[in-house]
């Protein structure tokens, strides 16, 4: 056997990009065209980059799935013709747990440690959706206490800062701005010590349940709360004269990864992809749960679909979440901070010692959880990275019959072949970082 046939070679099937000689010209237009129900002429005339480039002036190149700036295990796979890329075809399943599967074993109490890994730089997103879907098959949606309502909008607005901070750090770094991975990284360090307070978690707490929430905020929670929304503006502000105010990191930005609109929503885009384009879609605003539509902020938008649109959007929309935060803080209400719902929820720790019917519900809660109605149930709201779904069949037992979540960075990771056909390969990790992709919940 000679060296050459002894090389184990990797292949991931249909997910492979082919050479052109391999397929068709259909196939190629196809490529560009057919999400975005274009006809073979219009396909054929996007862009400035031939349709069959001789085969000899190309090739094909892997990029990842451990490159540092592709955000976890993602796999590109880039046809170049010199330093532009003409295809691009993004290969995932490198970190695939089967957690939708997983979420069919276990209670619906359970579940939120299970959807919680999804995305796991905004946990308590995960755990909301899910909160929430599973409550609207019990049909307690509208018997959610008011504290516990307006605790979960708190967590999730802290939420969406820390992820968008850690968006800032790595941003910067993939794009050269290094020093900028110490500063996000030091904002992003002051909320998850809050939530360590909070939940006893850094991340992944299981703390947002159906009903309600693990336990109410403790003693101190709104000086802390007010210290980092004190700390951020001018943080923030920082980070306008280090990069948006640079010509650098302006060049390596303006005009990368463009996107239209057109394409953003044929390709069912979400979060702040399709609001770079200039479309003001956000849940919160456009389908308001929770109490959002009692608080004020806006949706911040972008004109020309690039990377720099969706960095200038990750930024201000930080300083939107510390403006709501503050009406949360203003109008926060006394009370229960979960349902008094004794088939829910189990009863107070205190109780356990002294009744041994109490004794008796902890343990059938938390051993065979609650039944809930058949069903079927879909509930979205808005991550830091788009709309993020849960859809749950029930069939009247403890645990899901089905569980699929809409994850926005798998949709979204399918418009890296838009963004970067016809640019160059050195701005390949400033569109991928633009993205923000968590490949925890693009390979769930």
């Amino acid at each position: 056997m000679t060296a050459v046939e002894n090389v184990r070679q990797t292949n991931e099937g249909a997910q492979e990009m082919r050479s052109r000689s391999e397929i068709g010209a259909r196939e190629l237009l196809r490529e560009v065209g057919a999400v975005l129900r274009m006809s073979e002429a219009e396909a054929a005339k996007l862009g400035q980059i031939p349709v069959d480039p001789d085969e000899d002036q190309t090739m094909i190149i892997n990029m990842g799935p451990q490159h540092p700036s592709t955000h976890g295990v993602l796999r590109l796979m880039l046809e170049l013709q010199g330093e532009t890329v003409l295809r691009c075809k993004p290969i995932i399943g490198y970190l695939h747990t089967g957690m939708e599967k997983t979420g069919e074993e276990l209670t619906f109490l359970q579940g939120g440690t299970n959807v919680t890994r999804m995305d796991y730089l905004s946990p308590l997103n995960n755990e909301l959706v899910f909160s929430m879907a599973v409550e609207k098959l019990l049909g307690i949606e509208n018997d959610i206490p008011e504290r516990a309502v307006w605790m979960r909008m708190l967590l999730s607005e802290l939420n969406r800062m820390s992820s968008h901070l850690l968006f800032l750090a790595t941003n910067g770094m993939d794009i050269g701005a290094v020093s900028m991975m110490l500063y996000g990284w030091r904002e992003r360090e002051e909320v998850l010590r809050f939530f360590q307070k909070v939940t006893g978690l850094r991340m992944n707490h299981n703390f947002i349940r159906p009903g309600g929430l693990a336990a109410d905020l403790p003693a101190g929670w709104r000086d802390d709360v007010l210290s980092i929304l004190e700390m951020l503006p001018p943080r923030l502000a920082e980070y306008d004269i280090l990069m948006t105010d640079q010509p650098i990191w302006r060049e390596r930005l303006q005009g990368v990864g463009v996107i239209t609109a057109d394409e953003a929503l044929a390709l069912g885009t979400s979060g702040p992809i399709l609001r770079s384009t200039g479309v003001a879609w956000d849940l919160r605003r456009d389908q308001p749960y929770l109490r959002y539509d009692q608080v004020e902020f806006d949706v911040i938008v972008g004109t020309y679909g690039d990377a720099f649109d969706r960095y200038a959007i990750r930024l201000n929309e930080i300083r939107e979440s510390i403006r709501i935060v503050y009406q949360i803080l203003d109008r926060m209400p006394l009370g229960d901070y979960r349902i008094q719902n004794k088939k829910v929820t189990p009863p107070p720790r205190a109780r356990i010692d002294e009744s041994m019917e109490a004794l008796i519900h902890h343990f059938k809660i938390f051993t065979e959880g609650f039944k809930v109605p058949e069903g079927e149930v879909y509930v979205g709201i808005e991550s830091p990275r788009g709309e993020i779904g849960c859809y749950i069949v029930s069939d009247g037992g403890p645990k899901p019959y089905r569980i699929h979540m809409r994850a926005p960075s798998f949709v979204n990771i399918q418009a890296l072949p838009h963004m970067m056909r016809g640019g160059l390969v050195a701005d390949a990790v400033a569109v991928i970082s633009s993205v923000d992709p968590v490949l925890g919940e693009v390979d769930r």
